[in-house]
């Protein structure tokens, strides 16, 4: 199919730019009047009516094929060859395997296929519950080089 885009492409370029040589080279309606009295196209090759009907029948042509061209060349946009109808950026795809989640990580499951994670249901009453203390970072010693200490603002006065 693109040896077919090429032809109608180098077609409607050639058939455009006839058209517009042609239209260029007519004579528009009031120049009838002054070959009436003997200047103009009557001493022309294809005689006084000869030229303006020649032409007129080659812009016709020019323009049927510039517009075949381009309904040609919209199809052949539209139905591209060597690709089926439900290609799209998404072919092919396939989703990564999960990895687990390592154990008191604070990333939730959400393998039920919601992105919204689910709400923890609340324990029956009379139950003990023992959950585990979250670990909390201790805080960094005043000798710690590797934190910078910044000084507390003073207050005014």
């Amino acid at each position: 199919m693109q040896w077919l885009s090429s032809i109608l492409l180098t077609l409607q370029v050639i058939s455009s730019l006839l058209v517009i040589v042609l239209v260029l080279l007519q004579q528009g309606k009031g120049a009838d009047m002054g070959a009436a009295f003997g200047s103009g196209s009557a001493g022309s090759v294809f005689g006084s009516a000869g030229a303006a009907n020649f032409l007129s029948r080659a812009t016709k042509w020019a323009a049927i094929v510039f517009f075949a061209t381009t309904g040609g060349l919209a199809w052949v946009a539209h139905h591209p060859a060597g690709s089926p109808i439900e290609s799209g950026i998404m072919q092919g795809f396939t989703a990564p395997a999960k990895e687990a989640a390592p154990a008191g990580s604070a990333v939730p499951d959400v393998s039920g296929g919601s992105a919204v994670p689910a709400v923890p249901a609340a324990p029956a009453k009379g139950a003990e519950t023992s959950a585990p203390a979250a670990a909390v970072p201790a805080a960094p010693s005043a000798g710690d080089a590797s934190v910078p200490s910044v000084p507390a603002p003073a207050e005014k006065k």
